[in-house]
């Protein structure tokens, strides 16, 4: 299997599929998209984040409907997600898709990052942004994609136990109840669809190992082929699951020195300390929304005390923690 030589957009970016599928949603609702944004994604493989944030924004602005993310979430098929789709839905169990897509979800797009977190019986699939544009509406689309997709790759067995949004809800929480069929809690502090433990052995109705080793390593040629914003996505990965990690021992988690890492990050117009601030903001404010005591976010994400964190937290920001905490 050939894997498109296409032209890939600099920095952060979403595969084409995954645009396409914005832009049939729209054409199937009547909604009237910039001619530019359309054009932009014409021919192309990969959709700079910049694009996307455009496209959203513009997306959600003429739909006439606060669930407009969830409309699309719903609709969005295994195609849309590229080879890390067919990745998910040929795996044997529904545990080892979500291995696949915590794996390969940059070949998606590398807007955001997953985590599988045990909790007693239960499992929480975790997602966490790194965009802020359209923010709701675009968290919204990924966990009604995941609940829809688990649902029908396991031929309807899937049950959820709750989805859970770290945002306000954007009209009736009965409308989201409703419309996925499911417990639904706002401003929980993280954006996670929960699962019965047991759910991870369900067999996959498209299950087929020979074509899933083949995709296997098309979506990991895929994921190579990012070049640097793969290299990104994997540091920001390693930094949300060990946010104390320092540049050494990410190098090292990598196969390589620190020296080289900074040398490779600065290739791609990136650096180490810029990616490490970006991802301890984001999880020191998703820790704030949760209502962590500030001295307990500062030992997590490894500053030296209180005070420490409460300086750089204002750096990041503007503002501290407890501002902070009284604007969200």
């Amino acid at each position: 299997m050939a894997v498109n030589s296409g032209q890939v957009a600099a920095g952060p970016t979403v595969t084409v599929r995954f645009t396409q599928a914005i832009l049939q949603t729209a054409e199937r609702l009547g909604i009237d998209l910039p001619a530019d944004l359309v054009a932009a994604v014409r021919g192309e493989e990969r959709v700079s984040l910049e694009v996307q944030d455009r496209l959203w924004d513009a997306f959600c602005g003429a739909a006439d409907d606060p669930l407009i993310g969830l409309e699309l979430g719903l609709a969005l098929q295994v195609g849309h997600l590229d080879a890390a789709g067919m990745v998910l839905m040929t795996c044997e169990t529904f545990g080892e898709g979500v291995e696949a897509l915590l794996e390969y979800h940059p070949v998606v797009g590398e807007g955001g990052d997953f985590e599988l977190r045990a909790e007693g019986a239960s499992r929480a699939l975790v997602y966490r942004p790194h965009y802020r544009l359209r923010r709701a509406e675009r968290v919204e689309a990924v966990l009604a994609c995941l609940l829809n997709l688990s649902r029908w790759s396991t031929g309807g067995a899937f049950r959820a136990e709750s989805v859970t949004f770290d945002h306000a809800p954007l009209t009736a929480p009965r409308d989201y109840s409703e419309r996925l069929d499911v417990r639904v809690a706002f401003e929980t502090g993280e954006n996670a669809l929960r699962f019965p433990a047991a759910a991870l052995d369900l067999p996959l109705i498209q299950a087929n190992p020979a074509l899933c080793r083949r995709l296997h390593e098309l979506a990991a040629a895929q994921l190579a082929g990012l070049g640097g914003g793969s290299l990104s996505a994997r540091v920001r990965h390693l930094l949300r699951e060990h946010p104390r990690w320092g540049k050494e021992r990410v190098a090292e988690c990598l196969g390589m020195s620190g020296r080289h890492l900074v040398r490779k990050l600065g290739d791609e117009g990136a650096s180490f300390k810029l990616l490490r601030a970006t991802v301890l903001q984001a999880l020191a404010e998703d820790e704030l929304r949760a209502d962590r005591r500030t001295a307990e976010i500062a030992e997590r994400l490894g500053f030296s005390d209180e005070s420490a964190f409460v300086k750089a937290f204002k750096r990041w920001t503007g503002t501290t923690p407890a501002q902070f905490r009284d604007s969200d």
